[in-house]
């Protein structure tokens, strides 16, 4: 305790608020989002209904939706909210695959960027307090071959993504391989569910047109075999090869040793 508070005493008013800010920021915006209702709109429904409006929006305002797409993303990421996956649908569905992956990994990469350096400021210390020379231990282990860790869990994405934004920082990994590790690991996913929420766009478009005339199937919930289409099951084969990379990966690398 003495420790603690003798570490907080030596920090001037100014580092405190740079280690805090971010993290009220970040709690704010977890607030906000389902404050205000955002979370609800995260559905192909309610995208049906709101697609016309959008689209026409991005047409008139194609640099501005983009922009506004990234900041969301890293909203959406630096705070952990649970919507990430259905936001890279949507934003595949109203962008492309293309453009619509370029979005995402540039605004998820920011986005956890400003997680890792919120828990490096602040859950370093505090870990390293309670783990002592085992959390060394891994760190130094991690540290070792940080590219291949990294790159194995961005591409296996066995934990969820959150946790591997915020434990690196704990374990000590620099920034920059972090940076890149993330933005190169997490494009072969993004490209899954990107091209799935394009292939989506017929049957929104279908669901847009109904809700347009107040007629069914708007308000009606999707069925399973609503949305295979071709598109969809490209994206699932996408990301079950995504998930074999690390295993194919780690067995070129033992080749090449």
């Amino acid at each position: 305790m003495t420790d603690s508070t003798g570490s907080n005493a030596k920090k001037t008013f100014p580092q405190l608020v740079k280690q805090w800010v971010p993290v009220a920021l970040l709690i704010m915006a977890f607030v906000a989002f389902f404050a205000s209702g955002l979370y609800e709109m995260l559905t192909l429904d309610e995208l049906a209904r709101r697609y016309g409006d959008l689209d026409a929006f991005i047409e008139h305002n194609f640099w501005g939706a983009v922009l506004g797409a990234i900041a969301i993303y890293i909203l959406v990421t630096a705070a952990s909210l649970p919507a990430a996956t259905l936001l890279s649908i949507a934003i595949g569905l109203m962008f492309g695959w293309a453009l619509g992956a370029t979005i995402i990994v540039i605004g998820a990469t920011l986005g956890a960027s400003i997680l890792f350096l919120v828990a490096r400021s602040l859950l370093r210390d505090f870990f390293s307090k309670k783990a002592g020379d085992k959390l060394n231990i891994m760190a130094a282990g991690f540290r070792d071959d940080a590219v291949s860790y990294m790159l194995f869990l961005r591409l296996a994405a066995i934990f969820p993504f959150f946790v591997v934004n915020f434990v690196p920082a704990i374990l000590g990994v620099r920034f920059f391989t972090f940076f890149w590790t993330t933005a190169i690991g997490i494009i072969p996913g993004t490209i899954a569910y990107a091209f799935a929420g394009e292939g989506l766009r017929s049957i929104v478009g279908d669901r847009a047109v109904a809700c347009a005339r107040n007629i069914a199937p708007c308000g009606q919930p999707l069925a399973p075999g609503d949305i295979i289409t071709t598109e969809m099951l490209i994206a699932f084969i996408l990301l079950a090869l995504v998930s074999l990379m690390p295993v194919i990966l780690k067995k070129i690398r033992k080749k090449v040793r």
